[in-house]
């Protein structure tokens, strides 16, 4: 297994690089801005990038996912529910990604956006359980995604909380590898140590901790931030549907 995070302070946000030395084979996750730092990352560590993913069609910042894909000639993956205007890879929930010994299983978690995905990522070199989570928007060191940007508040908040009920399934050692961390506009209370496991999580993460669900929704629409600064804009240009300003 090979691992690389990378930290953004402007925007706000965390990619990340992961897959298989052995294989030569490796995906990015959530990419922004310049694109070389992970070609460098790939070449150093002697692999290809196979898969470009976007955990969700962003509204905080443009995505560099489609031109990394373009210039490595990776598939660019989103959750199949994405409502974009180009070609991609569309996965749905069960859908596994291999990369050699290291495969990522994607899991629909719909509730910051509808077409959210996280990726469940195993090292089978050392065992058939799962290591880690790439996490995108869905749930973060400290808090869980606004839920109003793409859909209604309500209804955003009804969906995360199912899928916060399908990461909260899995085993509490599993680390959680977030797309964001303190600063960022996606969430309220998110700490600045930029990765946790879902058992601490499960533990002292309020909102992630809460069982009810019309608890989980009061929660959720209580303290909405202020949105993106043009995030609906944002949006519409990474789905291909708007002319990205000049």
């Amino acid at each position: 297994m090979i691992l690389r995070q990378f930290l953004h302070r402007e925007p706000v946000g965390i990619s990340y690089l992961f897959g298989c030395g052995g294989k030569a084979s490796c995906a990015v996750v959530d990419a922004v801005g310049d694109i070389e730092p992970y070609l460098r990352a790939a070449e150093e560590g002697g692999m290809q990038i196979h898969y470009v993913v976007d955990t969700h069609v962003h509204a905080d910042h443009r995505s560099a996912g489609r031109e990394l894909a373009t210039a490595t000639g990776a598939e660019y993956v989103l959750g199949a529910e994405a409502d974009v205007g180009f070609p991609f890879r569309a996965v749905t929930d069960g859908d596994i990604l291999a990369l050699g010994n290291v495969t990522a299983e994607v899991l629909h978690t719909p509730g910051h956006t509808p077409e959210h995905i996280c990726l469940v990522v195993t090292d089978h070199t050392r065992t058939d359980e799962p290591w880690f989570v790439l996490t995108g928007h869905t749930l973060m060191v400290g808090d869980l995604g606004r839920t109003e940007l793409a859909t209604s508040a309500l209804e955003g908040a009804r969906d995360l909380f199912r899928s916060a009920a399908r990461l909260k399934s899995l085993p509490d050692h599993v680390e959680v590898l977030a797309g964001a961390y303190a600063g960022s506009v996606c969430g309220r209370r998110l700490s600045g140590k930029p990765w946790s496991t879902i058992g601490f999580e499960k533990r002292h993460n309020a909102a992630f901790a809460i069982t009810d669900e019309e608890a989980f929704v009061a929660e959720m629409v209580a303290e909405i931030p202020p949105p993106p600064p043009e995030a609906a804009r944002l949006r519409a240009v990474n789905a291909g549907l708007a002319v990205p300003a000049v």
